[in-house]
């Protein structure tokens, strides 16, 4: 199975990040500019935080408060899990469904490389799978003789 470091090499590894002192409405329109469910937030190139659509749901709307008035500190998820470059997609998806997270920044000799999505994860796996059974078919037609 793929590793991350390969995702990222295919995928890209463009990493949409804020400030922690940033508007929650600034986090809010890099999402939707970006068509992107999560951004980092980072402090002197440190990833201090995730901002979610899920967080300004729960943590913004429904306390009443106002994107423009909250700073992404306020509502920010500190717990930042990540994987290593070196990862399968598989543990990378483990990862995901056991802390019921959406989104898994994905380091390199603790360097930043890049950001892995459920889509992204979902999309890759579908991918294999299309191309196991086109080597299978391919094996059971005799194709690759």
């Amino acid at each position: 199975m793929i590793t991350l470091r390969e995702m990222i090499r295919k995928k890209g590894g463009e990493v949409w990040s804020v400030r922690s002192d940033a508007a929650v409405f600034e986090a809010l329109k890099l999402m939707a500019d970006k068509n992107a469910g999560a951004v980092l937030v980072m402090d002197d190139g440190k990833v201090v935080g995730i901002l979610s659509e899920r967080d300004c749901i729960r943590r913004l709307d429904l306390q009443g408060r106002f994107s423009r008035d909250t700073k992404v500190a306020d509502i920010m998820t500190t717990k930042v899990f990540y994987a290593e470059a070196s990862q399968s997609l598989d543990e990378c998806i483990a990862i995901m469904i056991d802390k019921n997270i959406r989104h898994l920044p994905v380091y390199e000799e603790g360097r930043l490389i890049g950001i892995i999505s459920v889509r992204d994860a979902l999309r890759e796996m579908v991918d294999y799978q299309k191309f196991m059974i086109s080597e299978l078919e391919r094996y059971i037609t005799g194709g690759g003789r």
